[in-house]
């Protein structure tokens, strides 16, 4: 077979029915093995909006997502996204061809020519591997599937010399192999029993590390009667109209209260990042237990008294018959909890309030591409309920602009009929606004959701904190409606809630994306002419 055939093979040995990318010059002998192996292609505008849309899909679907790209340009148009999976341990695979195997090493103008491709994409994923050969194509995919299913799930580049996709060779694409989940060690497993069996206030904190898990959480939760917390990876990880559930936003002063107020708080699977906090560390509570599957992790942030090293999942399933039930007053003490957090986080987004309430009432159990935009950081995180783990696709950490369009569409790709939206910034829509055509293309019923504070707002209200000089902030709106519906879309301008509700109505059920154009606060009605 030749390379660009092994490729395409070895993604099917390992269940992959679904990739995005571009077709491009140097890896056309990929494309050219798609569909005669029954792999989807969706074709993206843009290779960053591809490796987004692949981000999404493996949220969502829990698979790894696959994005196929040209060599050079292509490739790095796609290192922002890789560097975002990275920074929210997503297992996203970017395939790319590289120059020849006998290409000089000293350049010679080839075309896309990159003086060291895969060391540049090594800097930013996990790792980078150049194969020399067909025959090593099936076991670097293997490989990174291995490593996608043994711990913490990254991205990983593999790069195709252009000569060896075109090579024949033999190559051997075996079954996939079979990783068993990182179990904790006995003596960590009984002291975790031990601790949890005298809390009497205990709490949970779940991140992202959970999203596998969360039948899991909930019985744990309501076994002890602990309430839930979650940062934004973990949102939705347990429903956020469970009476435990204290809902996402760890930044938010009240948590802090809650995690000094419990004798027992247990972590699962977040590195309790700064980009979470957002300033303040992890308060102290009386005894901190974190489980997370990366050893590396456990002492980052937070030095805990019990430490336990294993998948989330597989942990919880051998603790969970060692434990009694004594759910205590978890419930009352939960919803006191909640008073004070909604309180909180109703007040840093009232601003967008209006609009969440009825975004809320449409999307129920659906799920939600939210970018790194003021309405959702200071506004969804906190005041949109998120039922379902991974409900909620949100830039942590790289914090990256122009997300959250191309992750809805990989989100919807990945879960036909789910109800999905996005939610954006009319400054970070730009960053990715062309693939508002591939949702078009697609025909996905898809409400793109873009808020208008004419310009980049946060940064505008940073300068005004420092006392800076205001400028390059302020920037001219297009038409989002008239551009939605040039590239194929529905468009339509909201300015209050009532509209809202019709529009977002139409949209869920429409027959391609609606791009919803809004304000950051609704407008007033004008009032009624008298009857009579």
């Amino acid at each position: 077979m030749t390379g660009g055939q092994a490729v395409v093979r070895a993604l099917v040995a390992h269940g992959v029915d679904t990739v995005f990318g571009i077709p491009g010059t140097h890896n056309l002998e990929i494309y050219r093995h798609l569909a005669e192996a029954g792999v989807r292609h969706v074709s993206a505008r843009h290779e960053q909006g591809a490796a987004y849309a692949a981000d999404g899909y493996a949220r969502v679907s829990g698979q790894p997502g696959v994005c196929v790209v040209t060599s050079g340009p292509a490739t790095l148009n796609a290192a922002a996204a890789v560097g975002q999976a990275y920074s929210d341990s997503v297992p996203v695979l970017l395939i790319s061809p590289g120059l020849p195997l006998r290409h000089p090493g000293r350049g010679n103008g080839f075309l896309h020519e990159m003086k060291d491709q895969s060391a540049a994409m090594g800097a930013i994923a996990a790792y980078s591997v150049r194969v020399t050969s067909v025959a090593e194509i099936p076991a670097v995919v293997a490989e990174a599937f291995a490593f996608f299913r043994a711990g913490r799930p990254r991205p990983v580049h593999l790069e195709v010399p252009v000569d060896v996709l075109a090579e024949v060779g033999e190559a051997e694409v075996g079954v996939p192999v079979v990783v068993p989940r990182v179990r904790a060690e006995p003596a960590a497993l009984a002291r975790l029993v031990e601790v949890l069996g005298v809390a009497r206030r205990p709490g949970v904190l779940v991140g992202g590390g959970a999203k596998g898990a969360a039948g899991l959480v909930r019985e744990l939760a309501e076994r002890v009667g602990a309430p839930v917390v979650s940062t934004a990876n973990g949102k939705g990880v347990l429903g956020e109209g469970h009476p435990l559930s204290l809902g996402a936003g760890v930044h938010l002063p009240g948590v802090a209260e809650f995690v000094r107020d419990c004798d027992v708080l247990l972590v699962l699977g977040s590195e309790l990042a700064p980009s979470d906090f957002w300033v303040e560390p992890l308060a102290q509570p009386g005894c901190l237990v974190r489980v997370d599957v990366d050893p590396g992790q456990l002492r980052v942030n937070a030095t805990p008294e019990v430490e336990v090293v294993g998948d989330v999942g597989a942990v919880l399933v051998e603790l969970l018959p060692r434990l009694a039930d004594r759910p205590g007053d978890g419930v009352a003490r939960a919803a006191w909890w909640r008073g004070r957090l909604r309180a909180q986080g109703r007040a840093e987004g009232a601003r967008w309030l209006w609009l969440l309430e009825v975004l809320g009432e449409f999307l129920g159990d659906g799920v939600l591409g939210a970018d790194s935009a003021m309405a959702c950081y200071y506004g969804a995180l906190t005041n949109l309920p998120i039922q379902r783990p991974g409900g909620f696709l949100y830039p942590t950490g790289f914090g990256t602009l122009g997300y959250g369009l191309p992750a809805a569409i990989g989100a919807a790709v990945a879960s036909p009929g789910v109800r999905t939206a996005a939610l954006l910034g009319d400054g970070g829509v730009m960053f990715t606004v062309a693939e508002l055509a591939t949702a078009a293309q697609l025909g996905l019923a898809l409400p793109v959701l873009v808020v208008d504070n004419a310009g980049y707002g946060e940064i505008k209200a940073e300068m005004v904190a420092r006392a800076d000089p205001v400028h390059a902030v302020d920037l001219p709106s297009p038409d989002f409606a008239a551009l939605g519906r040039a590239l194929g879309c529905h468009g339509v301008r909201v300015t209050g809630a009532a509209e809202l509700r019709v529009e977002l109505a139409r949209a869920f059920e429409a027959d391609r994306p609606t791009v919803l154009h809004l304000p950051e606060e609704p407008l007033p009605e004008e009032p009624k002419s008298a009857q009579g």
